[in-house]
């Protein structure tokens, strides 16, 4: 296995292991991901530096859509780390893992590309894995509650990665990744004062690792790996994410999936990892 190969598989490992910090630190949601952002945009801004790409934007304007995709990212990781935190690290990432599901359907409406039939069947699959995990359709479950929140995610994740190649084409993954956690950061700084939270030393020092190690880290490290690695098969490794996170939540957590879930997620990894594979023409 070559160094970038081996570069991608830890990154998707770092992304997966992520999650459990939902149920390491005892916080809110909103204020995990602010303390990730926290320190993950000095980590960026260092990278950056070191790699001589400058932090100023082209055009005023995309100060602005950075900002918006920003706002974005915030509502994706405080709804990843609220469906962790209701539920458990397998719900939360077989949930989240939905997101080509409502990629199939946005992508259509901000790019000339027709509906494809098999990334809809694909979806359809998708849809199936998600009704497996669900218990029953109460809010009142916490499971029930977690696939919500995970799907929500998913949903702005997905609305994320396309606009993203819509608006971003002519900037870097760090300089996005850059901005959209600086941005992402300001809007959630008000629920420091709203929440007065009161972290420990501990959970401080899991934000600091969170922020620098499985964000700032892990990005780079898997831009690097692109180096070397396509496109396509790195976007394979990736549907390894939720197999990594659940494999450690049982090892780490002690949370042990049901066969419902374990169910679910076969049918959702199976079909984004054959959409994967296979992409539609």
């Amino acid at each position: 296995m070559n160094r970038r190969l081996i570069e991608i598989h830890l990154a998707v490992l770092l992304f997966g292991l992520a999650s459990l910090f939902g149920k390491w630190v005892a916080l809110p949601a909103a204020i995990i991901v602010l303390g990730r952002v926290a320190f993950a945009v000095p980590a960026l801004a260092a990278v950056l530096q070191l790699r001589g790409k400058s932090i100023v934007l082209n055009r005023k304007q995309d100060y602005l859509y950075l900002g918006l995709l920003g706002l974005l990212l915030a509502v994706h990781w405080v709804t990843f780390f609220e469906s962790v935190k209701v539920s458990t690290v397998a719900v939360c990432l077989v949930s989240y893992s939905t997101f080509p599901f409502f990629t199939v359907f946005i992508e259509p409406l901000f790019f000339r590309e027709r509906l494809s039939r098999r990334g809809l069947a694909l979806s359809i699959i998708a849809l199936a894995g998600v009704a497996l995990v669900i218990p029953e359709w109460r809010l009142g479950n916490n499971t029930t509650l977690g696939v919500f929140w995970g799907v929500l995610s998913g949903l702005s994740f997905a609305l994320l990665s396309v606009l993203n190649r819509k608006y971003v084409r002519t900037y870097s993954s760090l300089q996005v990744a850059f901005y959209q956690d600086l941005m992402a950061f300001l809007l959630l700084l008000p629920f420091w004062f709203i929440l007065k939270p009161s972290p420990s030393a501990a959970d401080w020092w899991l934000l600091a690792l969170l922020g620098v190690v499985f964000t700032a880290f892990s990005h780079t490290l898997f831009i690097n790996g692109l180096k070397g690695v396509p496109a396509r098969t790195a976007s394979i490794i990736a549907t390894l994410e939720p197999v990594y996170g659940v494999i450690a939540a049982a090892v780490l957590l002690g949370e042990s999936p049901g066969l419902r879930i374990v169910a679910g997620g076969v049918l959702i990894i199976g079909a984004m990892a054959y959409a994967s594979w296979r992409p539609a023409g």
